[in-house]
This record gives C-alpha cells, sequence and structure tokens, in this order.
C-alpha cells in the first residue's frame, strides 16, 4: 500500500517503487541463496545501518559502539565516506578534511583520534586493507551498512526511527524506504530511535506487535540527548556556556543541512524561541555564497543578542571558511548530541556488544574453539 504520508508525487511515483523493489528483491534473493558470496572475516565485525533513507541517528549511536569499545579494545570504523571526493582506500588521520573521508568519518576522528578510522567504497577490501594495516585489531564498526550484502557482520544493528516506522512508509522513490520491511529479518538488533523521554507502555507495545520480531533478534529502545554547545573555529577567550546563552535569550539562526532538522530544532527551544531557519540538503557542501547568504541573514536579525547555531555534522563542513570575520566565527556554535537508552536498557545493550567482540576476538579462547 502507499505511505500514510503520501501526496500527489508519491502516487506518481508508486509505479517506479515497484519495479525498485523488484529489483531489490532479486539482489536480496541472491545473497540469501549464496548465488552472490557475502565474506566472512575471522575478526568481529559490527554493522550498524538502516532501512530508510537518513536521519534515524546514525552516528550518535555509532559513537556509543566507540565509547563503549575503546578503552578495552583495538577498534576501527569502516565507512564508504558518503559526498567525499576520494574514490580510494584511506585511513583518517586529524588533518582529514571532509573532502576526502566525508563529514562523518571526519566528525568521528575529530572526537575520538585515537581510534582507526577508514574509508572505502568497496566493505570488503577496506576491511582487508584495515587487517593488514593495523596490527591486532580486535574488532570493526561498519558505518551504514545494512545494504552492504557482500561483507556478512558477525552482528548487525538496525535503527528504526521511532517518528517514522517502517510499515507507514514506502519504497523509494515514493517512499523512503530502501529495501522491504521484511528485510529486518536479518538485523540481530533493532534499536528503537529517536524516542520520547517518556515512552508509555501502550507505545513500547504498539512497536513491538508491529515489528514482529524473530526469537532470536533484541530490541532496544533510544533517545537523542543534546550536549553543551562548542565553538565551531577556534576562538580567544572562554567560549559561552549552556547557561550564558539561556541567560542572553538570543535571537538564534539554525543552519541545519541534514534528513530530518526538527529534533535539531527542538534543543535549540532549550535556549530560545526566536529562532530563524536556513536549511539545506542532507550533507550538503557550503561555498562562499552560502557563507555569505548566511552572515547576511545573521546581520538582518534584530536585537543586540544573536548566535548562530548548527549540528556537529555541519560543522565540519563549516570549518574550512576561516577567513570569516572573527566576530561572527565567536557567535558561530554547534551542539553535540548522544544517545541514552530508556529504562534498563543501557546495561542490557552494552553487555550484548562486549559479549560478543569477547567472544569472538582472534585471541579469544571460545574463537579458537
Amino acid at each position: 500500500m502507499l505511505p500514510g504520508t503520501y501526496n500527489k508525487w508519491a502516487i506518481l511515483l508508486y509505479p517506479f517503487s515497484l519495479l525498485y523493489g523488484l529489483v531489490v528483491y532479486l539482489r536480496n534473493f541472491l545473497f540469501d541463496y549464496q548465488i552472490i558470496e557475502s565474506k566472512e572475516f575471522d575478526i568481529p565485525i559490527i554493522s550498524v545501518g538502516n532501512i530508510a533513507l537518513g536521519g534515524t541517528g546514525k552516528t550518535p549511536h555509532v559513537e556509543h559502539l566507540i565509547r563503549l569499545l575503546k578503552d578495552d579494545f583495538r577498534i576501527a570504523v569502516l565507512s564508504r565516506g558518503y559526498r567525499r571526493k576520494t574514490r580510494h582506500f584511506i585511513l583518517a588521520n586529524e588533518n582529514s578534511t571532509f573532502t576526502q573521508i566525508g563529514d562523518e568519518p571526519r566528525q568521528i576522528k575529530q572526537k575520538f583520534p585515537d581510534i582507526h578510522v577508514a574509508v572505502d567504497r568497496k566493505r570488503v577490501h577496506g576491511i582487508w586493507e584495515l587487517i593488514k594495516t593495523i596490527p591486532n585489531l580486535d574488532v570493526i564498526i561498519l558505518d551504514d551498512a545494512y545494504q552492504h550484502r557482500y561483507v556478512k557482520a558477525g552482528l548487525s544493528i538496525l535503527l528504526i526511527d521511532f517518528n517514522r516506522p517502517l510499515s507507514e512508509d514506502f519504497l523509494l522513490p515514493a517512499g523512503r524506504l530502501r529495501e522491504q520491511p521484511f528485510e529486518k529479518r536479518r538485523a540481530n538488533i533493532i534499536l528503537i530511535t529517536k524516542c520520547p523521554d517518556r515512552l508509555k507502555p501502550i507505545e513500547r507495545r504498539i512497536v513491538v506487535k508491529d515489528l514482529k520480531l524473530y526469537p532470536f533478534q533484541h530490541l532496544y529502545f533510544t533517545k537523542i540527548k543534546d550536549d553543551n554547545p562548542i565553538p565551531v573555529f577556534q576562538i580567544p577567550g572562554k567560549p559561552l556556556s549552556r547557561e550564558d546563552i539561556k541567560k542572553m535569550k538570543p535571537q538564534i539562526l539554525m543552519i541545519a543541512g541534514i534528513a530530518y532538522p526538527r529534533t535539531f530544532k527542538k534543543f535549540l527551544r532549550n535556549y530560545s524561541t526566536k529562532i530563524s531557519e536556513m536549511l539545506y540538503p542532507d550533507h550538503y557542501e557550503y561555498k562562499t555564497k552560502d557563507i555569505n547568504n548566511i552572515i547576511s541573514f545573521y546581520h538582518s536579525l534584530k536585537g543586540d543578542e544573536k548566535i548562530i547555531f548548527t549540528t556537529e555534522k555541519d560543522a565540519m563542513r563549516l570549518q574550512k571558511f576561516t577567513d570569516i570575520d572573527v566576530g561572527i566565527k565567536e557567535r558561530i556554535y554547534f551542539i553535540p548530541i548522544f544517545i541514552s537508552f530508556l529504562n534498563e536498557d543501557t546495561e542490557h545493550f552494552n553487555k550484548h556488544i562486549i559479549n560478543y567482540v569477547r567472544d569472538n576476538k582472534r585471541d579469544s579462547i571460545l574463537y579458537k574453539k
């Protein structure tokens, strides 16, 4: 059936979705019956991805895995590096730009400089390169790899936005789904993301009923939380704190090039109700004319107290504009986000991940058996 929020364009595109669905179904059939090979590796591999296009909070969930594992295991994150200008395998360093590796890998490398971050369009090749390059690697996290079936991950994590159930969406191009909702069967763990702070028991039961989980699948619920604002650029003096900004009650200019900016705007309402927006496509590469437009809009805002807020992902793409006037730079901040599990899910999820990595390490007694 058509998605619940369809419009005339969705109706017109519906026949193309049927054709797309047939192609995707045949592709998955070939992998399911091993007509096309999925490569297994003798190292723990955790795949994180989604069925819907963008907006499920994938990056903060990958960052949660990094925080969980980095102190006890040698880990690497492998991404394809969406929208980067390069094509080959790259092992990132602290000087890698978003045009070389993509905005999300750059964000991860900046935040966790001691872990290994790499990009490769061909994940099988990328995994071999990581194993060859990094001695004693314990685990690889595959970013946005749910549809990349050439690699058979040992643990597959599927993210589903609480506000966009798969059953109410449809295949591309009429909807936002990359493949049929029943392909959630491949996931070992399903995370329902962007949940309300207080999830009602009836809401939880509706989700469980809608998913029709298999016995081997584990379900967890998470929400997105915001952290203290951070300057996009290095600035002299002490940056403004969360409390400083709240006391200012400023005019806010919201800059966002992400799939679904609604959650970001909700965080900004904690600082002020006076919010103006400049929205761009997801992963948008800002140009000089965009920066000039942003600065002009900023100057047009009324009042003495005003500030520019952007997302952490957008900050990675804005940092190259170092010639912005210092007075403007001092007023451009991004808001980091992180995930929090609902109820008692944190301990259960973390234990699930750690046990998988520990039991499947190449030097594990269980692995050797």
